[in-house]
């Protein structure tokens, strides 16, 4: 009998068959050849089945149900991809053996042992385990195929996140919702998250501003000139700082010390997954989703890089001939070939521990570029890959060398510090000479922005130049000017997506040290994997939103936080005791803690949560109100339907469920129904839910365009601002019924024109994309 291979997605199986059964026969859903079946996934075809499977009562959200913990979770195909499910079950049925071919990590573990335990496959499992896609990594790994009970304590972590999501995810949900009246998501990781956003925020209107005066002086020792800064308490007393600067201006003073110290700066950790989210964000303002989702098309579909899905920055001894094999790869790329005639294979060996750490590679090395030649990259794949393949050929380059000269310069009694950083050798930092940017803030460096309170005093300003320093400490110098320049504390900086990675990565805890940091990555608010989703996440939802870069609080999100938190239960918003959890579920893929003993920790903090939440007092009608913003109408026109706030994540609402939210709760505490609400306008039905399975309605919300079921779990939302324009009515019922809109005009005025269609991209959650015409 033939050995079925099942692949995670559908680029992936024809890859592995393209090397292991070159003349296979495609038959559309699956590749048949002489000896492997190689056939797909499509990513989750089978989940936790829904509370109202195991009891039609939880259709209807009622607080006395709660909590809903049960026995054996039920697994739930999905309808979407049913008809490949039933293609697998039918080629296992004729196949005598399994490889387990999906994405080499939890989530990949946890997609097939959801087949096998749902078609209750009885076949022996093998386990491809690779972390690229080129040829010859695919032949290598079929040629050393593991067993797949190997892999079982990776599965049964995979299965306790999973589970859990569902019990705190469920219960939470329901309790708060049913409680207050208003739709309110509650999770696992994404509570914690918003907390993290929640707690920045207060620090930021907590703040007092307090203004100081820095005093700098200029001095001058024969051809010399260099600027110090004055070294005292900080001064808020401008008389003060006036009269030190007139004491000492003109003056002449004395070097007090002077210490030169050789330095070397080394080249930035390679890529995980985290670190390349957090740099493509603060380069490209990149949002983590899509840095994911690029970085795994420049894996699956180009095959350029490694597998992106990563959290070690290290390789193991094992890469190091492949690192130089990729290195001589690169000698003919007409983009990266000078940098690699100089680059130097020697610095790239196995004891060099800033790149080969074994210890700390666990199911994957760090994202490097692959032997294959990229072809056809988008724009935003190529600065992506360009990232990755520049970090990659700075380690085969020597560190850049500095002389760092200290100066303590003192007139009429006061002390002026000087720091002149002076360079001597580039080193790996000619790879990013071009850059205007300063790789000094590059994101390998672990740090985000400097001082949390962003003070910018003067005492940490480092000057750098490449021209010779000389100066000679026996010698007196003159004080020739001197700038008083009065300056204020800042607030701590809102977090962009690329700070608030960091902050899960360390679940919260300011941490600059990068080898502390490493040590937290097990303790870190969900996995490099699943970040993204956390955030994006938290916009649906309508928690946050998106100022540029600037993640704000949503007054709904705000409220949700001091709900949990008033109903005492804390925990649920811990950022530091979820990651706890998160490294539990490390300890149980490693064999070192027991699934059964984590999940029973669980049960009782849901019931813990349903508790708290029963004695607390519903919120206030208003609560969850976004302020409305004063109405701006241009002369001889009617206001918009647009114009306004709104909550986002209301967009998933008709405006006549939504004015239900802020109605008293019935009696038996289940959610208000919107027919018991006055209509005092007939929302737009814009047409039929394409999210298959819903038969939900399409209303226009404020932000967005939403289903009529979303109070029942249908997440599917159009937002009316998409490509930087306003869609239509007209186009949304298009895009909802046609799946395209007609061609239209894009580009800004700097930008070349052209014509594309908005096209929808996944019928579940309403994503959209552009598709040129």
């Amino acid at each position: 009998m033939k050995t079925l291979v099942i692949a995670e997605k559908p680029d992936m199986g024809r890859n592995i068959a393209a090397v292991i059964e070159p003349k296979a026969q495609n038959k559309r859903s699956y590749l048949e050849g002489e000896n492997y079946i190689i056939t797909w996934a499509i990513g989750h075809l089978i989940g936790l089945a829904e509370p109202d499977l195991y009891d039609d009562k939880y259709k209807k959200w009622r607080f006395g149900d709660l909590p809903i913990i049960p026995d054996d979770f039920k697994l739930l195909p999905n309808p979407r991809t049913k008809d490949q499910l039933q293609v697998i079950e039918e080629l296992a049925a004729r196949s005598g053996a399994l490889v387990n071919a999906c994405d080499a990590g939890r989530e990949g573990q946890h997609i097939f042992s959801l087949i096998v335990r749902h078609l209750h496959l009885k076949q022996p499992v093998k386990r491809l385990w690779i972390s690229d896609l080129t040829a010859e990594t695919i032949r290598k790994g079929f040629d050393q195929l593991k067993d797949n009970t190997e892999y079982e304590n990776l599965t049964q972590a995979a299965r306790a996140r999973s589970e859990a999501d569902w019990l705190i995810g469920m219960n939470g949900s329901r309790a708060f919702t049913t409680k207050h009246n208003e739709l309110l998501s509650v999770g696992r990781v994404q509570t914690p998250v918003l907390a993290l956003i929640y707690d920045r925020q207060k620090q930021i209107e907590a703040f007092d501003s307090l203004k100081f005066y820095d005093i700098s002086g200029l001095f001058s020792q024969e051809a010399t000139n260099y600027r110090g800064i004055w070294q005292g308490d900080r001064l808020t007393d401008p008389d003060k700082a006036e009269a030190i600067a007139a004491k000492v201006r003109g003056k002449t003073g004395t070097i007090a010390s002077y210490e030169v110290k050789d330095t070397k700066e080394y080249p930035f950790k390679l890529y995980d997954l985290t670190l390349l989210q957090r740099e493509a964000n603060g380069k490209f303002s990149f949002s983590a989703k899509k840095t994911l989702d690029t970085a795994q098309a420049l894996y699956e579909k180009h095959k350029v890089i490694s597998y992106p899905r990563t959290n070690s920055n290290y390789v193991n001894e094992q890469n190091i001939p492949e690192m130089h094999k990729i290195l001589d790869g690169l000698r003919s790329s007409p983009d990266y070939g000078d940098f690699v005639k100089d680059a130097n294979k020697k610095l790239v060996h196995i004891n060099n521990k800033n790149v080969c750490n074994p210890a700390k590679v666990e199911d994957h090395h760090a994202i490097m570029p692959t032997m294959k030649k990229p072809q056809g990259l988008s724009p935003d794949e190529r600065k992506l890959y360009d990232l990755i393949v520049k970090r990659f050929l700075s380690h085969f380059y020597p560190a850049a060398e500095y002389k760092v000269h200290t100066v303590m310069t003192e007139v009429e009694k006061e002390s002026f510090k000087t720091t002149i950083k002076q360079l001597l050798s580039l080193g790996w930092k000619i790879i990013y000479a071009d850059q205007a940017k300063s790789t000094k803030d590059s994101g390998g460096s672990g740090k985000d922005g400097g001082k949390e309170d962003g003070a910018g005093s003067a005492e940490d300003e480092e000057q750098e130049t490449d021209a010779p320093f000389e100066i000679d400490p026996r010698q007196p110098v003159v004080c020739t000017d001197v700038e008083v320049k009065a300056k204020e504390t800042q607030p701590p900086k809102h977090f962009t997506e690329g700070t608030l990675l960091k902050a899960m990565e360390s679940a919260g805890k300011q941490i600059e040290d990068e080898e502390l940091r490493d040590a937290m990555k097990d303790s870190g608010l969900g996995t490099p994997a699943t970040r993204a989703a956390t955030i994006e996440r938290l916009k649906q939802v309508g928690y946050i939103d998106m100022q540029g870069k600037r993640i704000m609080i949503a007054p709904k999100g705000r409220t949700a936080i001091e709900l949990i938190r008033g109903a005492g239960v804390e925990l649920l918003t811990s950022p530091e005791m979820t990651g706890q959890w998160e490294r539990r579920l490390t300890e149980i893929s490693r064999g070192q803690a027991s699934a059964d003993a984590f999940m029973g920790n669980v049960k009782k903090f849901t019931w813990q949560i349903i508790d708290k939440v029963k004695v607390q007092r519903p919120a206030a009608k208003n609560a969850f109100a976004r302020p409305e913003p004063p109405a701006k109408e241009a002369k001889g026109k009617r206001k918009s339907s647009a114009d306004g706030g709104g909550e986002a994540g209301a967009a998933a609402a008709p405006k006549r469920v939504r004015a239900a939210s802020s109605a008293p709760a019935k009696a038996s505490g289940s959610t208000p129904s919107s027919d018991t609400v006055a209509k005092p306008t007939q929302p737009v039905k814009i047409g039929s839910c394409p999210n298959p399975g819903c038969g939900g309605h399409i209303f226009m919300g404020r932000k967005g365009y939403g289903c009529s079921n979303y109070k029942t779990g249908c997440g599917f939302v159009i937002w009316k601002e998409s490509f930087d324009r306003m869609l239509t009515d007209t186009m949304v019922k298009s895009l909802v019924e046609k799946g395209k809109t007609a061609k239209l005009k894009f580009g800004k005025a700097e930008e070349e024109a052209y014509e594309a269609r908005i096209v929808l991209k996944n019928e579940a959650t309403g994503e959209l994309a552009l598709e040129r015409a």
